[in-house]
Parts: C-alpha cells; sequence; structure tokens
C-alpha cells in the first residue's frame, strides 16, 4: 500500500465532487469510493458502502437537481482532507418531510474525508442548511405569533 501525498488526496476529493456530486453519475463512484466506506454522523460510524453512496448522491440530486459544489479552500494533513464549499441547488424534491418549494438554496459546509489507498474510506461533515432552508421558506420558525 503505496500511501497518497496530501495533493493527490485534494485532488481526489476535488475530482470526486466534479465528477460525481456536480453531474449526478455515480457509474464510476467506485473509482472514488472504497468498498467499506463509512459515514460519521453525531460521533457515530454508520457502514455505508458504495452502494450507499449511490442512494445518498441519487437522494440529494432528486431534491436537487441542478445541485451545484464549488470548492472555497481545501486543508489536507496524511489521510484526512478538509473541504469547506458553497453549494447552490433548486430545491424541486422532497427532502426530511420538507415539501420543495422551487426556489434556489444558497449554503456552506465542511466534509472531513479520510483516504486509503486514494479512495475515500471516511467521510463526515457539516452543511450550513438552516438559515438557507429559512430563506426560502421551506421551514419557519413559530412559537412567537402568539406573542404579540
Amino acid at each position: 500500500m503505496k500511501s497518497k501525498s496530501t495533493n493527490d488526496n485534494k485532488a481526489i476529493i476535488r475530482r470526486y465532487i466534479g465528477e460525481i456530486i456536480n453531474t449526478g453519475n455515480t457509474e464510476h463512484i467506485s473509482d472514488f469510493i472504497s468498498s467499506d466506506y463509512v459515514e460519521v454522523f453525531q460521533n457515530k460510524t454508520y457502514p455505508v458502502r458504495i452502494d450507499g453512496a449511490v442512494k445518498h448522491t441519487i437522494g440529494v440530486r432528486e431534491t436537487y437537481p441542478d445541485l451545484h459544489i464549488t470548492i472555497d479552500k481545501q486543508i489536507a494533513e496524511g489521510e484526512w482532507v478538509v473541504t469547506c464549499y458553497t453549494m447552490t441547488g433548486t430545491h424541486l424534491g422532497m427532502w426530511m418531510g420538507i415539501k420543495p418549494t422551487g426556489k434556489k438554496i444558497v449554503c456552506t459546509g465542511v466534509n472531513v474525508d479520510r483516504l486509503i489507498d486514494g479512495k475515500i474510506v471516511e467521510h463526515g461533515g457539516a452543511a450550513n442548511l438552516f438559515h438557507s432552508l429559512l430563506n426560502i421558506g421551506a421551514i419557519k420558525i413559530i412559537g412567537n405569533e402568539d406573542k404579540k
């Protein structure tokens, strides 16, 4: 097993975002995702594997068919790559019970990926969706109406 350089790993993440996430074409996702790929959410690790990564990509594209991620900056150390990004897309599909608004959304986020042998083995991160969903009317704050 030859370790990739941090620049190689950043390039792999850039290619993955450009070729898979920004197109929705999952045909070559196994070129980027390891067969034992996991995702970390709220400090728990979930075995997602390649088929889960495909389902996630398709699901996100169903919600935001014109999804586009722009990489704002990347930092890498060893096997780890941190990617700060801006996402745009039109909210055209159901997501977590939220009905489509037909409006354009813009949000920022951070992905933290671990790569071994040129493939992503672990992914975690956070997207700043609250303010963006509030702005397009997908969610609303309730509770203060009666206090006027």
